[in-house]
């Protein structure tokens, strides 16, 4: 992956002055990898690495699927569900629309709405005739997640017409949970999650790879992926994208731009935007700092899509608030070359004949940066070589690496949600009354 900070409006001594401020915590988070255990708030790190791990999903796999498999359903909200969800629809998700003879194909119930399960139940009716074509992963870090165990409730239901439905089920949980004791007790195969390991860090635990290898995308490439993220971010705070970023970030929030955009110019990667959105929210957004003070940290993630969104957002960036920081991503190369005809059907613009699609989305990128640099605008840039397991991998790792180093900068613990807890208990109160 390829890191450029291309308008850079922050002066380099003050910039190498915060990332030097990292400079202990680097080495922590060193230490914490090389330790290779579950301890401590900062062990997803050690996932990438665990082969002990890797080798029990792709035993579970192996036990629970034939080739007669045509749907998985991943159901899990969160960070149970989005990691999965991202790298799935930038790999297969946009394909699976026109393609309706590959298989397997993934759903994901990640939300409690009602017409949504209803159509789906429909389609469970209609398409699946024999067990083996089904496999269900259910994934709960708590096990007591109310969206999880309804939607869960509710599709297992639907298959009790096959007698042997529950060899289908996998189960992703705490190894002390509700759901763990619920999936013993029912004989129900299921696997833990490492206990320090939070749901929006877990893409690369059993809750993303168990889906992910189901559906046929290479895992290890993946994993791959993240421990080269690893090496670049933790060999030297210096050049360290994560570092960078944490601190390009960190500085604009200080200066009033408490709002990050990341723009992807790929549309495939929309869900990847959803996670790093949970990611750097619920990471960041604290009312309380490590100290106990009140101080209502947070940046505010934003998605945009090029080149749909540029009409809206770039509008907004380019002539409203000056409160945004933008980090643009792209890739260097695409997979397939469609030009537009050379001769004319009906198109008043000459100059876009012959031209592939690839170069006018290009052109329309390259159009963006300038205006942002016309601007002043602040901006970060990310070139990917391509859209694959080992490119998402080393995203994914980036931007978990920078908000635990954003967090230590902001005096706040980025592995905590305690105030997510306040409607959870709430609505159980409601649904006991």
């Amino acid at each position: 992956m390829d890191f450029f900070y291309t308008h850079n409006d922050i002066p380099k001594k003050r910039l190498r002055s915060i990332i030097h401020r990292l400079d202990g915590y680097t080495g922590r988070l060193r230490a914490v990898q090389k330790s290779k255990t579950y301890r401590v708030s900062e062990s997803p790190l050690s996932l990438p690495s665990d082969t002990r791990l890797l080798n029990n999903v792709l035993r579970i796999i192996r036990a629970k699927t034939t080739s007669r498999l045509k749907y998985i359903v991943v159901i899990g909200i969160g960070g149970s569900s989005l990691g999965a969800k991202a790298i799935y629809h930038a790999l297969r998700g946009y394909a699976d629309a026109l393609s309706h003879n590959r298989f397997p194909q993934m759903f994901f119930l990640d939300a409690t709405d009602p017409e949504y399960l209803d159509a789906f139940l429909k389609f469970l009716k209609i398409s699946v005739r024999h067990p083996e074509e089904i496999l269900i992963h259910i994934a709960s870090k708590s096990g007591t997640s109310t969206e999880v165990i309804v939607n869960a409730e509710i599709v297992l239901s639907a298959l009790k017409k096959f007698p042997s439905f529950m060899e289908h089920v996998i189960v992703t949980t705490d190894a002390g949970s509700p759901l763990a004791r619920t999936a013993k007790e029912h004989n129900i195969a299921w696997i833990p999650i490492p206990e320090s390991v939070g749901g929006r860090f877990s893409v690369f635990s059993p809750v993303g790879l168990i889906p992910l290898a189901t559906a046929g995308i290479d895992i290890r490439a993946l994993l791959r992926g993240a421990r080269s993220m690893i090496r670049l971010c933790l060999d030297s705070s210096v050049r360290s994208p994560a570092a960078i970023s944490a601190a390009t970030l960190f500085h604009h929030a200080r200066a009033g731009k408490a709002i990050h955009d990341t723009f992807f110019f790929h549309t495939e990667l929309q869900y990847l935007g959803d996670w790093y959105r949970q990611l750097l929210a619920e990471s960041i957004g604290k009312e309380k700092n490590r100290r106990g003070k009140t101080v209502h940290a947070g940046i505010t993630p934003t998605t945009s899509i090029g080149s749909t969104d540029l009409h809206s957002i770039a509008q907004l960036t380019l002539g409203g608030p000056r409160d945004k920081i933008t980090t643009f991503v792209s890739t260097k190369k695409h997979t397939t070359h469609v030009r537009v005809p050379k001769k004319k059907i009906l198109s008043p613009l000459p100059y876009l004949h012959g031209k592939s699609v690839e170069e006018i989305l290009h052109a329309i990128y390259t159009g963006t940066i300038q205006s942002y640099t016309k601007h002043g605008l602040p901006f970060l840039e990310v070139l990917l070589p391509d859209i694959s397991e080992s490119s998402l991998g080393a995203f994914m790792q980036w931007k978990m690496i920078e908000v635990m180093l954003l967090g230590k900068l902001m005096g706040v613990d980025a592995f905590d949600e305690p105030n997510v807890e306040d409607y959870k208990e709430k609505t159980r109160r409601i649904l006991s009354a």
